[in-house]
């Protein structure tokens, strides 16, 4: 099949859980399918470093874009012209007209096979319902996230605001939902709950992967009552995490444990978080190449979410370092965990730091849950498997859609279901012939780049 990959935002560096779950399975689909990817670049993101990431990639598009953030000159616009559409604001600043003319005119080649639109921000840059079929890969619940922000907001202003965007958020996710030939969940539980706002639609769910060689035991370098979370400290739920665990839960902690000590690992922390952390006395990393020395040295990892959708990658990389785990139900939901065994679940201030001091005061408890942690996510959670299976989704996506009746020139758009396109002799400088790449091929020619001027 020849797929095309439609991401927002840019995908490297993979600083964040959803460009490392779409990176992984890019990588294992581009071994085995022609695949073109059109995303957007912004400050810190790296176009040349995500073409050799992705190297086995027939083609990367990337397009120069910021959206507007909150605090900035232009945020107060976007904010304004969303109000006047049905686009909630999260939704409108990802509206980009180069993306969207490029991923229409790549459609309305007839060299597509199948479309996957990354994110429900993608989905307003890709056509729906033409001539090649759309996958809608829905790493959260968009509305979900808003709306459990919006009730945890005590600002009445800032509540009233989000209220907003979460109802239109929702109603924009379940169109998206019903229009997607497919729309893929990262659990069971995010598949039942947008079947529950889109009744009809058309969705499956894959597991959450890890990778269990990079992020494996260290067997060194733990530091004695020392507790670490680590995320993308720009993403709000986490920003609220952070600052609930800093102002309700530490202090509880420190009443029994007076030495223990933490540090936020994670890219982008703002002013409240500096300012939360020079008060409560914890660290914050910034930007790491590399989070898993910090993870290393955990007594225990801490997941003080109460917001948030989909799945936290975190909690499995912490899981695949034999990481004793906290974490609010909502953190680990999502999870085929068993709380008591794979993690400690524990919700409320008091209950989440009575969790952490008992573990802290327990060693043999401590690695009994990174053991089994450890070994749940090695026998049952790697990429590879995961890849194949939101391959074989859209895999039959694509083969039905060759096959159901439409418009008369709909399967004529379309090859013999699981077979690349034929696409002449025409090969672009940098691209590649071979689909059935393995680890056992040489690997191929670093895969045609462009990028857009801004």
């Amino acid at each position: 099949m020849h797929i095309l990959w439609v991401k927002m935002g840019g995908l490297w560096p993979s600083t964040t859980g959803g460009r490392v779950r779409s990176l992984q399975i890019l990588s294992e689909l581009a071994r085995r399918h022609q695949v073109t990817v059109v995303t957007t670049q912004g400050p810190g993101d790296d176009p040349d470093g995500l073409a050799r990431e992705l190297s086995h990639c027939h083609q990367v598009i990337s397009t120069p874009y910021v959206p507007p953030k909150r605090r900035s000159a232009a945020f107060p616009a976007a904010v304004a012209r969303s109000w006047l559409s049905s686009y909630p604001v999260d939704l409108w600043k990802w509206r980009v007209p180069e993306v969207r003319t490029r991923v229409r005119t790549l459609c309305d080649s007839g060299t597509v096979d199948l479309c996957v639109a990354d994110f429900l921000f993608a989905a307003a840059n890709v056509p729906m319902g033409g001539p090649v079929p759309v996958v809608l890969f829905e790493h959260n619940v968009e509305f979900l996230i808003w709306q459990r922000l919006c009730a945890l907001e005590s600002n009445p202003v800032r509540r009233a605001l989000f209220e907003i965007e979460w109802r239109k958020l929702r109603a924009r996710e379940a169109d998206a939902c019903r229009q997607a030939d497919l729309t893929i969940a990262v659990s069971e539980d995010d598949r039942r709950r947008l079947e529950a706002i889109a009744p009809g639609m058309r969705a499956t769910a894959i597991p959450t992967g890890v990778d269990t060689t990079y992020f494996a035991p260290a067997g060194h370098g733990e530091r004695a009552d020392h507790l670490v979370f680590s995320g993308s400290m720009d993403w709000h739920p986490n920003e609220d995490a952070v600052a609930y665990f800093a102002d309700a839960i530490l202090p509880r902690i420190r009443a029994h444990v007076p030495g223990v000590s933490l540090t936020v690992v994670g890219r982008n922390p703002s002013a409240r978080l500096r300012e939360s952390a020079s008060r409560a006395g914890f660290s914050l990393t910034g930007t790491v190449d590399d989070v898993r020395p910090a993870m290393a040295e955990a007594a225990v990892y801490v997941v003080p979410l109460r917001a948030g959708g989909g799945t936290r990658l975190k909690i499995f990389e912490a899981l695949a370092m034999a990481k004793p785990v906290v974490s609010t139900t909502v953190g680990a939901e999502g999870l085929s965990l068993e709380p008591g065994r794979h993690f400690v679940a524990a919700d409320g201030p008091g209950d989440f730091a009575d969790a952490v001091v008992r573990l802290l005061r327990d060693p043999q408890r401590r690695s009994a849950l990174g053991r089994a942690g450890r070994a749940l996510v090695e026998a049952s959670y790697s990429w590879p498997t995961v890849a194949r299976e939101f391959e074989e989704r859209c895999e039959k996506v694509a083969a039905q859609h060759a096959h159901e009746p439409g418009p008369a020139d709909r399967g004529a758009h379309l090859p013999r279901a699981g077979s690349p396109r034929h696409r002449g002799s025409r090969v672009m400088a940098g691209e590649h012939a071979e689909i059935g790449w393995s680890h056992h091929h040489s690997r191929p020619a670093r895969p045609a780049v462009e990028r857009r001027s801004a």
